[in-house]
């Protein structure tokens, strides 16, 4: 099976500005934690650095000519310390920076040096394709990042080269070796499965691991609705029931304490030899423990990953208001988050940003 499907559009997302003058939803609080209607209490901010990308993966982004956000519409890296200092304030404590590919922003050892300093953010990591940590890796852990995840989706140079259009896998492996070797843990593998693509792949991938002299996460992660060529059916997801069954004819599985809050369901292997994870967004959604908001390239606020509605902070980051009223636009976006997505109901709205233009 291939993948391929029309060129998107020009994004167009609802963005709603908060004013200074607003005053706020009945029933949200005006201090404390951030915390929305349903009492979930966010602790994570990712933030995208930017929506361009040198790979251009069938999930997620076209091949041809793509609407980049213009330069002078993404945030700097002072407006981006701004934000984090003030959502830090509030109860945020982990920061991920993605893209796009966010090694392709020029200086981004830089903001992760200032972003560890921020007072109360305990960890910042990142989200890369692996392509430039080869050269990048040192300096990363150098500046104080804590933690890596990287998108790996075949170990078959052919069937990356499908999926990457990109004859790069021997410089993505180096870059897991590099990772690891400058001591960016933990080092997290990201695996996208598609049914008919690279499903077949599991097992390999899991034995990969269980053979590595260093420590890896792998990561399984269910195709989810966000792909740049509106290709995702429900037909294309496999799922966590099928990865893990999978799994299980390898060697005997023992599920791990997992946090509530965190996307993967966690196991290891009953030998001792190699944890894998298991993100299913769409088969088993874990909305009800959500924690998290993400922060894109141009300064929109997204109180989930599916939203149709962004909050625009950088009118206000641009505009002179004060930290308050920045402060107060953050606390609306989360207090009105609903429920949870609705893939595979009736009711659900596919986003009409990709996930390259989101953030990972």
């Amino acid at each position: 099976m291939t993948l391929g499907g029309p060129e998107p559009a020009a994004v167009v997302v609802r963005t709603v500005i908060s004013r200074v003058t607003d005053p706020a939803p009945p029933g949200m609080p005006t201090t404390g934690p951030l915390v929305d209607r349903f009492g979930r209490v966010v602790r994570k901010l990712r933030i995208s650095l930017t929506d361009r990308c040198n790979f251009r993966c069938v999930y997620c982004m076209p091949e041809g000519d793509i609407p980049w956000i213009p330069t002078g519409e993404i945030l700097t890296f002072a407006e981006i310390e701004r934000v984090v200092r003030i959502v830090a304030g509030m109860g945020v404590e982990k920061i991920r920076l993605t893209g796009g590919e966010p090694l392709l922003r020029p200086g981004v050892e830089e903001l992760v040096a200032r972003l560890v300093r921020v007072p109360g953010i305990r960890s910042v990591s990142m989200t890369t394709n692996g392509f430039f940590l080869r050269e990048k890796a040192g300096a990363l852990k150098a500046a104080g990042l804590s933690g890596i995840n990287i998108s790996l989706d075949s170990l078959d140079r052919d069937r990356f080269r499908q999926l990457t259009r990109r004859d790069e896998l021997d410089r993505v492996l180096e870059g897991i070796a590099a990772a690891a070797s400058a001591g960016l843990e933990p080092v997290k593998i990201n695996a996208v499965v598609m049914r008919g693509i690279n499903d077949g792949e599991i097992e390999a991938f899991l034995r990969w691991v269980r053979e590595q002299p260093i420590q890896l996460t792998l990561r399984f992660i269910e195709f989810m609705p966000l792909d740049g060529s509106n290709v995702w059916t429900r037909d294309l997801v496999y799922t966590a029931e099928e990865i893990l069954q999978q799994a299980q004819r390898i060697a005997p599985v023992v599920p791990l304490n997992n946090d509530p809050a965190d996307p993967a369901r966690l196991y290891r292997f009953a030998d001792g030899r190699g944890t894998f994870g298991i993100i299913a967004s769409v088969s088993q959604p874990f909305c009800a423990s959500c924690d998290r908001i993400r922060l894109t390239a141009d300064g929109k606020i997204r109180n989930c990953l599916f939203a149709v509605e962004e909050f625009d902070l950088r009118e206000l980051l641009r505009g002179g208001a004060g930290d308050e009223a920045v402060a107060a636009a953050i606390r609306r976006a989360v207090w009105v988050k609903w429920a949870g997505h609705l893939i595979n109901q009736k009711g659900f709205v596919k986003p009409q940003r990709a996930m390259y233009a989101i953030g990972g």
